[in-house]
């Protein structure tokens, strides 16, 4: 059951008891009046004639609020016309006090009184206005419209948005919390809601509610608000992050209580997965902010800040940045002691700053990087995780020591093999291309002898792009240990698919000069059962094709196969003389 929003706000569901026209009357005959006597001021003649263009535009406002059909049921305007009405009484006591021929009173007082007078006066025709553009006094009691159900069309939602935020600006501070539950109720049930909101709500004053002079109560759900609508549609992300919402949750992140943290988290995390928006983090001076909440907050603001510190590494100049304000000593242990969620997040910003150069890279290791990695590698189950982590191994092993580390680490290569015949496509592309890379001893090489037929397998994928030259290269490295060759050849399968991949006619293995070169490696031994079973295959015969064809390795490889039965015939004729 939906709930009018008036419906649930206790003060607001009792009927207005003065009647609204009577105000209406008197106010139109004030301002008449002050209109005609503010001709005669002789002090302060210059604010007066501002003060008289504004009356005129209040005069017109109230004019057309008076011609709109349900102007009166609007409670709202029990609250302003009183305001209202006091200010132009005001205005007449002020433009007495300037109409004698000598006025007498403090100048800097009259100055004071005046702007005050005329602050309130642009507040209140800046309300009216508000009021009559949002359409509401044209719909009867449409400050009790109902909640509308998920199933509305965009024109009510629109309406009792409009009708909403007419009530949040104008409002009081209960008019506020009321019109705040309703707007949270709305996106809370209504998925499609927030989109509408980017454009029919006004989310830059959504954002003024951030501020910490507000009561805590309404910047609590304003907050909620904002939140919502940055994780429910980009439309929606943009139009906060537009409107100027990353300062102030900035702010609310550093000083705010934890449940603020916790919501201010989660919108910032939001708005920089826009990479445009990223940038911004820099520009407000939140990288310090961003990474002091990772180290001393919540496990829920950890694991946003972390979501956020993540994206805007996509910006190449705000790694730098992180570098130096210290976010690699903060963000490496929470690979080891953060949830699956922040485990991923962190990988992906270790895996970023990995590939902008040696500096980073000796950052990573100087933190014990290395080590927290590799076990993520080993350990994990999440194959986002095992990603990122694997693309910063590859990285930081350009350095010397840290490839010696890895290529001789016995359970890190297994793992790497498992990877290769269980991971998805892209672990397997990456485990492949750091397997090619290491330089394994031969003991390890046998160790992972049971992935060949994966990689063979590979060898035939075209996509991921670089996946087959990679599966090749990890297959030709493994290849150069006898009893891998050996292993190789015993796998039927194997051998036909790499001979199949030989075949001219074959589309899937665009790049004849990758089997080739497995062909090569596998004959490299001499084997005579390996040249017998390549042969049987008919490898002989797409070699020599493949020769004409001038594919780099060909004739290598047909001179190989050749030598094999050269050597045979001399054996038999050899045999058969004797």
């Amino acid at each position: 059951m939906h709930h009018s929003s008036a419906a649930v706000s206790g003060e607001l569901t009792k009927p207005p008891t003065a009647p609204l026209q009577p105000l209406l009357d008197l106010i139109t005959n004030v301002l008449s009046l002050l209109l005609h006597s503010s001709l005669t001021v002789r002090s302060f003649i210059g604010r007066w004639q501002i003060l008289r263009s504004k009356l005129f535009s209040l005069n017109s406002s109230l004019s057309s609020l008076s011609e709109s059909p349900h102007w009166s049921q609007n409670p709202l305007l029990h609250t302003l016309l009183p305001s209202l009405l006091s200010n132009l009484q005001r205005l007449t006591s002020l433009s007495d006090q300037c109409s004698s021929a000598s006025f007498s009173g403090g100048k800097l007082l009259m100055q004071s009184d005046l702007d005050i007078a005329s602050s309130s006066l642009s507040t209140h025709i800046s309300d009216l206005d508000l009021l009559l553009r949002s359409g509401v006094l044209h719909q009867q009691n449409a400050i009790v419209l109902s909640l509308p159900p998920p199933t509305s069309d965009k024109d009510d939602i629109a309406f009792f948005i409009r009708d909403l935020f007419t009530r949040l600006q104008i409002g009081g501070a209960e008019f506020k919390k009321k019109s705040l539950e309703s707007l949270l109720q709305l996106l809370t049930d209504n998925e499609k809601s927030a989109r509408i909101i980017a454009k029919e709500g006004n989310v830059g004053y959504l954002v003024t509610l951030l501020d910490l002079h507000h009561h805590p109560l309404i910047r609590e759900h304003a907050l909620a608000a904002v939140s919502l609508l940055t994780s429910s549609s980009v439309d929606s992300r943009k139009t906060v992050f537009e409107q100027g919402g990353l300062g102030p949750l900035l702010r609310l992140l550093e000083t705010g209580s934890p449940p603020l943290k916790t919501r201010a988290a989660v919108a910032i995390e939001a708005i920089t997965a826009d990479p445009e928006t990223a940038w911004a983090i820099s520009a407000y001076g939140g990288v310090t902010v961003l990474i002091e909440a990772c180290r001393s907050g919540s496990k829920e603001v950890q694991e946003h800040i972390a979501g956020a510190i993540s994206n805007i590494s996509a910006v190449e100049e705000i790694r730098t940045t992180l570098a130096e304000e210290g976010a690699v000593p903060v963000l490496l242990p929470l690979l080891i002691s953060g949830s699956t969620s922040v485990k991923e997040k962190t990988a992906n910003f270790i895996s970023l700053i990995s590939s902008s150069g040696e500096y980073f890279r000796d950052l990573i290791v100087r933190e014990r990087g290395l080590q927290i990695l590799i076990h993520l590698v080993q350990e994990s189950s999440n194959p986002d995780t095992i990603e990122h982590s694997l693309l910063a191994l590859t990285q930081i092993s350009a350095m010397e020591t840290v490839s010696r580390v890895l290529s001789s680490s016995t359970t890190f290569i297994i793992r790497l093999g498992e990877l290769i015949k269980h991971g998805n496509v892209i672990l397997q592309q990456i485990s492949s291309s750091l397997l090619s890379n290491l330089t394994i001893s031969d003991g390890n090489k046998r160790a992972v002898a049971d992935c060949l037929s994966s990689l063979i397998r590979l060898m035939e994928s075209p996509k991921p792009a670089g996946l087959q030259e990679a599966a090749t290269e990890a297959a030709k490295s493994l290849l150069t240990v006898r009893s891998n060759r050996k292993e190789l050849i015993r796998d039927e399968k194997s051998v036909i698919r790499l001979v199949q991949m030989l075949d001219p006619r074959n589309e899937r293995m665009a790049n004849k000069e990758l089997p080739v070169m497995i062909v090569t490696a596998i004959l490299s031994g001499g084997s005579y059962t390996a040249r017998t079973k390549l042969i049987g295959l008919g490898a002989d015969r797409y070699l020599q094709s493949l020769e004409e064809m001038e594919v780099s390795g060909a004739k290598k490889a047909v001179q190989r196969l050749a030598a094999g039965n050269r050597l045979k015939s001399i054996f038999t004729r050899a045999w058969k003389d004797h």
